[in-house]
Parts: structure tokens; C-alpha cells; sequence
């Protein structure tokens, strides 16, 4: 396939490895960018040590920076945005994602974690538009307006409003049994409700942006 598949990571040493072991049996079909976004922790050497390609931004740019940066460091026509936390991740849905927008039915494709556990199906249930598992043209993404990519985690919002305001054909593709860590988990308590407030501003951000 005529892909490349990028993971934005910011200090995801905890979990990267995987999606890692996911991601290395598609080697040989795709293009797989690690985007270090400022990490501080051992995440590059983690993904160097599993073979793959890293790129280093020397700061914390955000996760939509970050994604730009992976797409302009690849020249693949089809683009799948993979996050570094997943659970239960595995190639089947890796394809399914993937492979609607190979084969021309959809240009863009939302992954929405289904039979994972309880708190995070229910959030992708009510906005699906959310998700960080997407593939999409690459016009698609070139075309969505420079501003948008320093939107933190609000690019998710942008790339579902682009795809509907231009009647773009979307797909949701359904994950059974993924799910991914939570920031409380990753940072604590305190520390993962702090950013979890900072991802929902960037969302709120985002959704009153004309």
C-alpha cells in the first residue's frame, strides 16, 4: 500500500512498545514516522530500538504540530495517524483503517474504539469525531487550512469538520476490544486531570474557531 503511518509521542515510554510491535509487521507494506514531540523520556529509544524511523522536534509543538510534521516528512499519498497509547491494537485494524481509503470508499476513515472497556467506548460513542486513529487522502490533509496545525489536540475536531463541509466521503471503522491509557494513568491523578482540562480546552478551541 501506498501509505505511510505516523505516531505523534510525547514521553509515551510506558506504552509505545505495543503499538510498536503492531506497526513492525507493516514494514515491508508501509512507511512508519515516529514523531518525538519534545519527549523527555526514553520514547525515541524505545522506537529506534524496535527499527523504526524517528523524527525529533528539540520541544513539546503539540499533537497536531507533531502530525504535520510526520506528513511533511513523508510523500505517501494515503495517510493513517496512529496514537502511541493504544491497547489491544492490532493489524486487522491497522488494515481497516487503511484499506477503505485504498480501495476509493471512503476518503477518510475514523477509528472508534468498540468492546474495549466501558469509559472510553462510551466517549467515542458520543463524539467519534475525536479519535487520533484516522487515514485520510493526502490532498485532504494538505488542503485543511495552516492554522489548524497548532490546534493541540483540537485537530481532530478540523480534519471531521473539513471532511463534512466538503462532502468528503467518511467511514467509521470500528476497533473491538482497543481502548488506550488514560492520563490519569499515564500521569497521575492530579497531573492527568491538568491535561486532560488542557485537552478539552484545545477541543472547546477548535469547535467556536469559524
Amino acid at each position: 500500500m501506498d501509505a505511510a503511518i505516523i505516531v505523534p509521542a510525547y514521553n509515551e515510554e510506558k506504552n509505545i512498545s505495543g503499538v510498536l510491535s503492531v506497526l513492525k509487521q507493516f514494514q515491508n507494506e508501509c512507511e512508519v514516522l515516529i514523531v518525538n514531540d519534545g519527549s523527555i523520556d526514553k520514547t525515541s529509544e524505545i522506537a529506534i530500538s524496535h527499527g523504526f524511523k524517528v523524527l525529533e522536534l528539540n520541544q513539546n509543538m503539540g499533537k497536531s504540530f507533531a502530525m504535520w510534521m510526520g506528513v511533511k516528512n513523508t510523500s505517501a499519498p494515503i495517510i493513517l495517524f496512529i496514537d502511541a497509547d493504544l491497547i489491544g491494537i492490532n493489524a486487522s485494524h491497522i488494515k481497516s483503517l487503511i484499506e477503505p481509503i485504498y480501495q476509493n470508499v471512503a476518503d477518510m476513515t475514523l477509528g472508534i474504539f468498540a468492546s474495549g472497556r466501558g469509559i472510553t467506548d462510551l466517549a467515542q460513542k458520543l463524539a467519534p469525531f475525536l479519535t487520533g486513529q484516522r487515514a485520510s487522502k493526502r490532498w485532504i490533509i494538505e488542503s485543511l487550512p495552516q492554522k489548524h496545525w497548532t490546534s493541540g489536540f483540537g485537530i481532530e475536531i478540523a480534519l471531521t469538520r473539513y471532511a463534512k463541509e466538503n462532502n468528503l466521503k467518511l467511514k467509521n471503522v470500528y476497533l473491538h476490544n482497543a481502548t488506550h491509557a488514560m492520563k490519569e494513568e499515564k500521569l497521575g491523578f492530579f497531573r492527568g486531570v491538568l491535561a486532560r482540562l488542557h485537552m478539552y480546552w484545545d477541543i472547546i478551541r477548535q469547535i467556536l474557531k469559524v
